[in-house]
């Protein structure tokens, strides 16, 4: 990771993020702001919310990003970088509007933004962008200056988002009882898209049977269970599955869905599994509910042991990460040509989409300040 402190041209960091209710009157709103104009029906949303409310009404999200901005907050000023650092949201408050509202007013012109979403697909990607372009526009109508914002790269294969999730598998494993630990399996698990959203993600020379996103968590999976079987010395057997599924039942998805998968190999004879949420920066609810209540439910359904390994949330080796890809993308900027971290076969990702990249649901024009 990089030395070098300066951070010209951008004068501040945002933290993009997903949003998350904090208290039951919260939950119907913000389910509603999420799925505005998808055509999600009533009784998905009833049940989901209800998912929410098993935690009283509160997501963990938020305060999730609260730890990662101190965190980020942290290692700048021990690294000598002043950089003010802000948190926005697409679906909550504080909303992204808002904070870009507080950052024009503040005198920020040139602006870095880290989303929480380490992979290519229109979900984890564009729509982070088009919410930003959306933003740009509410302050142009305001009369406001609008910045130029530079979402950074994808961070999959950095080594600072890889390295806590190899301590997590290690971890879980060395939890299970002995007897099981080394038959173990494990079951990388990240969010499911519809597989033509899938299919279209990342550059359009990637796009086939699940694009740039199915390819990048395959890669993530052999780093860490290449990295688990170094460390351990046993070769554990390992699966790609999903889970979270939101559609209409009819679209495809993809699959298999965790509780499926636990099923599955349960009666192929596998003695334990541990389930490693790479898709998912922190423990949200997506993985709260689906992985620690419903998923272990099923587990425990089935007598199959099993354990859930930590997502990075507010580790200091990520938040190191974000500042080594805030400077990177600074140095470019600046027309020099820094060393880019990635571990695994795919190199780092690039900086600017391409063109065909991750396509939009619809055509949207080019905004002012984005790139």
């Amino acid at each position: 990771m990089s030395d070098v402190r300066d951070a010209t041209p951008y004068d501040a960091l945002l933290l993009l993020s997903f949003g998350g209710p904090e208290g039951p009157g919260d939950v119907v709103p913000f389910l509603r702001n999420v799925t505005r104009g998808r055509g999600i029906p009533e009784e998905r949303l009833k049940e989901v919310g209800q998912h929410y409310y098993l935690f009283d009404g509160i997501s963990p999200i938020n305060a999730q990003n609260r730890d990662l901005l101190d965190a980020l907050r942290a290692d700048f000023a021990e690294h000598g970088l002043e950089l003010p650092t802000y948190w926005g949201n697409r679906n909550w408050s504080p909303y992204l509007p808002d904070t870009l509202r507080e950052m024009v007013k503040d005198g920020h012109r040139r602006i870095a933004v880290l989303a929480t979403s380490a992979y290519a697909s229109y979900s984890g990607c564009r729509q982070y962008r088009e919410n930003l372009a959306d933003a740009l526009a509410v302050l142009q109508g305001e009369g406001l200056p609008v910045p130029r914002v530079d979402k950074l790269r994808h961070y999959f294969n950095h080594p600072g988002f890889l390295e806590p999730m190899i301590d997590g598998v290690l971890a879980s494993l060395a939890d299970l009882p002995e007897e099981v630990r080394d038959g173990a399996e494990i079951a990388f698990t990240t969010h499911s898209i519809p597989d033509a959203a899938a299919d279209t993600s990342g550059p359009r020379e990637d796009h086939g049977d699940g694009g740039a996103y199915v390819a990048q968590h395959l890669d993530v999976a052999r780093v860490i269970a290449d990295a688990v079987r170094t460390r351990t010395g046993v070769d554990h057997s390992w699966s790609l599955v999903y889970q979270s599924r939101s559609g209409a039942p009819h679209i495809p998805w993809l699959e298999p869905d965790i509780c499926d998968h636990l099923e599955e190999r349960h009666a192929a004879g596998v003695p334990a599994v541990v389930m490693a949420p790479i898709g998912f920066v922190s423990d949200h609810m997506e993985v709260r509910y689906d992985l620690d209540t419903e998923a272990t439910a099923k587990a425990a359904e089935l007598g199959l042991p099993v354990r859930r390994s930590a997502t990075v949330g507010a580790d200091p080796r990520f938040a190191a990460a974000v500042r080594d890809l805030l400077l990177e993308r600074a140095a470019t900027e600046r027309g020099e040509h820094p060393a880019r971290c990635a571990l695994g076969a795919l190199g780092p990702s690039h900086n600017l989409c391409p063109v065909g990249c991750c396509p939009a649901r619809s055509p949207r024009p080019a905004a002012a300040g984005m790139d």
